[in-house]
């Protein structure tokens, strides 16, 4: 195992040094939070595929494709599908916006008022992605060095936090960029083949297993539907990959990049229910499907070779939490706390005697979260209900009052408020009473949170037009931002 920790601490050494050259970079707000919104089309597309799969796309695929076959691929499948509709439908106009955080979005939609409580449930959002990323850690370092679970979850979590907190958004996307690069060779180039071969080919593994392994819809029609539901519509709103999509040196780089990320996913995707089909072949009777994964690493693949997965299966937690990690510091700074204690105006400008190092002032945010995630994740022992805890709310609470202010122009600043408090409620309500895991707190707290978005609305004024007229020029990418002076020219391009 020697060749395999060396292989891996490398890849840590090298994360913590992109870190400390993002910190040379990242001197202004937009800088720190967006990478300067100006990412070309090849940065953008590898930053964008690694952030929406992490741990629960790699470790998680390959369980799934361990116990339902083919099928297994439905959960990434429509991660891929949500982020190839926010890019071909919504991400152009998102970018145009030139704002850092979806409760911005909804503030210029509605006139203001809709920020600080969207911004709760965003937060709560962003930080249990975050918590479930970083418990993944356990997993990954008790197959590498037999690892207690909490010094696991230090060790990874502190890596992380380090380099987002130095560089933030240049360091996340110069690391996550070579994340990409390690899971795609790690896993599609490497583990996919070699699964497949050890399994002993694809009529082999039809030979061994039942058929149900091999349909597409083996794993059931509702729990696709669910999927679709919560995972597609999560991709349109969730703060992490709006971020990324503030990064976008152009509208254009948006959509199409986004585009090709999106293809990216549903590759990804397939090729973990083939491993996960493989392990099922090799090793019929594991105690656990999540330990697919690690199981066919360990057992199967050369020294070296072993090492590389590994750290691919590493760079896919370690995206994902770092994602997700700026995410929620980013909302907890300026959603919650600046509009707290009263420093934003509604322009997005500081009042005169309260300016302040904001690349400092973020900083200290992403140091602040990253210790909270660490210290959650420790205390918490259930990733998948941590994990759908955090998909219902948002989905629940956020996804009616953010499409419906890029489709309805009748919605208001009511019909928004009310839609995320009565969703978000019956969604909590719901879960206390079918249980976390089951399927009726998304679909009825999502039809709760529309009846009231579009009742509210009707019942209310309609939208100041002078907040409507401000709001088209924006998505037209005519209006003022807070971002003073040209953006420099792409990188990544």
């Amino acid at each position: 195992m020697a060749v395999d920790y060396t292989v891996i601490v490398v890849y840590l050494a090298g994360m913590l040094a992109m870190g400390w050259w993002g910190m040379r970079r990242a001197r202004s707000k937009s800088e720190f939070l967006v990478a300067g919104r100006r990412l070309g089309p090849a940065m953008y597309s590898g930053t964008m595929a690694a952030i929406v799969l992490g741990g629960a796309s790699t470790i998680g695929g390959v369980g799934l494709g361990y116990q339902y076959g083919l099928s297994g691929a439905w959960m990434v499948f429509a991660i891929g599908l949500g982020l190839l509709a926010l890019s071909v439908f919504f991400s152009a106009r998102i970018a145009r916006l030139k704002v850092y955080t979806v409760s911005e979005m909804l503030d210029l939609r509605y006139g203001g008022r809709a920020g600080v409580i969207s911004g709760v449930v965003m937060w709560a959002y962003t930080l249990m992605l975050a918590v479930t990323s970083t418990i993944a850690y356990a997993t990954i370092f008790d197959v590498l060095f037999d690892m207690n679970r909490t010094l696991a979850i230090v060790i990874g979590g502190s890596i992380v936090v380090a380099y987002s907190t130095l560089g933030g958004m240049w360091s996340i996307t110069l690391t996550d960029m070579v994340q990409f690069v390690v899971k795609t060779v790690g896993v599609l180039l490497l583990l996919l083949p070699i699964a497949v071969i050890k399994a002993g080919g694809f009529s082999e593994m039809k030979a061994k297993l039942p058929t149900e392994y091999f349909d597409p819809l083996g794993i059931g029609g509702e729990t696709i539907f669910t999927y679709v539901l919560i995972y597609t519509f999560g991709m349109l709103i969730g703060q992490d990959i709006w971020q990324r999509v503030f990064t976008a040196g152009s509208d254009k780089t948006a959509k199409w990049g986004g585009t090709v990320a999106g293809t990216y996913c549903l590759v990804y995707a397939l090729a973990g229910a083939v491993i996960g089909t493989a392990a099922k072949v090799l090793y019929p009777t594991l105690p656990s499907t999540d330990t697919a994964f690690a199981t066919i690493v360990k057992d199967e693949l050369p020294v070296g070779v072993r090492g590389l997965v590994l750290a691919a299966a590493l760079a896919a937690v370690m995206s994902t939490s770092s994602g997700a990690l700026i995410a929620c510091a980013t909302v907890a700074n300026n959603d919650i706390w600046s509009k707290l204690r009263g420093a934003v105006r509604r322009d997005g400008g500081v009042r005169d005697g309260e300016a302040h190092d904001e690349v400092k002032g973020n900083r200290l945010f992403i140091l602040v979260m990253g210790i909270a995630v660490i210290c959650t994740a420790i205390a918490l022992n259930n990733v998948v209900e941590a994990l759908t805890v955090a998909y219902n709310l948002l989905v629940g609470g956020l996804l009616v009052p953010i499409l419906g202010g890029l489709l309805w122009k009748r919605g208001t600043v009511h019909g928004a408020l009310a839609s995320v408090v009565v969703g978000g409620l019956a969604v909590v309500g719901l879960m206390a009473t079918y249980g976390i895991l089951a399927n009726e707190p998304v679909y009825y707290g999502l039809l709760s949170s529309l009846a009231a978005y579009v009742i509210v609305s009707l019942a209310t004024p309609a939208t100041d037009p002078a907040v409507l007229s401000a709001w088209r020029e924006r998505l037209a990418g005519r209006g003022t931002d807070s971002e003073a002076g040209a953006e420099p020219a792409a990188v990544g391009a």
